[in-house]
């Protein structure tokens, strides 16, 4: 028996590494593909663009431009990121100064309020918002809406990939699959899409669909999937917990 990985490379690796290590057989069906959009530093022609601070949501936002940020001035502002995988990876391409937050985009934001609170950051500088092309949440309207100025630049985006593997048809088929992993709502909605494509929809959503938020938990509920759960706060340790607790009572 497996557990269905639907996560985009090169993140899916890492999560089968992690379910490996707690025992678990892994198959991975990525649901999207990432492809990096070229970032254009509005600081690089407009010498009166002065950020304060640069906010992150996701690794991939940083994947898309690594190269572009080597010896950019970017490096030496502090850099907000949802989650320690994410901060991990700027710290990698260079950032100096790298506040990671809990909760989600909504955590970032409130992270956020409380440096300007503490007097370490600034409200009056514009915060750069490098982002994917397909955004969950308005996090720049929400700190738009608390007096800050936010410079969203698109880094990348998540293209649905069509259909899935043949090795998870097969497995599906065989009833080989006892629970699937969902991270996101895009990426929901693209495995639904494949598994009614495949003809294995009613095995697929049989099974425990471990989610790792609430509104991700909600596009598998609206297909007709029964046994869907949420993590209790959106991060992969709080997935892997949720995954013991619905195979291993």
């Amino acid at each position: 028996m497996a557990i269905l990985v639907t996560r985009p490379r090169p993140d899916d690796e890492a999560t089968a590494a992690g379910l490996r290590a707690r025992g678990f057989e892994v198959l991975l069906a990525p649901m999207l593909r990432f492809e990096p959009v070229a970032f254009e530093d509005d600081a690089d022609r407009d010498q009166d663009v002065r950020y304060g601070a640069v906010i992150v949501t996701s690794a991939n936002a940083l994947r898309g431009i690594e190269r572009q940020l080597k010896h950019s001035p970017l490096l030496k502002l502090p850099l907000f990121a949802v989650g320690e995988h994410t901060a991990a990876a700027a710290r990698t391409i260079g950032f100096e100064t790298v506040v990671p937050a809990t909760g989600g985009a909504a955590g970032l934001r409130d992270l956020v309020l409380a440096s300007v609170k503490a007097k370490t950051l600034k409200k009056a500088s514009p915060l750069l918002y490098l982002a994917g092309a397909d955004l969950a949440r308005d996090l720049a309207g929400e700190l738009g809406e608390r007096g800050f100025t936010v410079v969203t630049q698109t880094t990348y985006r998540m293209v649905p990939l069509s259909g899935l593997p043949r090795e998870t048809c097969d497995a599906f088929a065989a009833n080989r699959i006892e629970a699937v992993l969902h991270y996101s709502r895009r990426s929901a909605r693209a495995f639904l899409e494949s598994v009614r494509a495949a003809g294995v929809e009613i095995s697929a959503l049989a099974i425990p669909q471990c989610c790792i938020s609430a509104a991700v938990a909600s596009v598998v509920r609206d297909a007709g999937a029964t046994r869907v759960m949420a993590a209790a706060s959106p991060d992969e340790n709080a997935l892997f917990e949720l995954l013991d607790r619905a195979l291993r009572p």
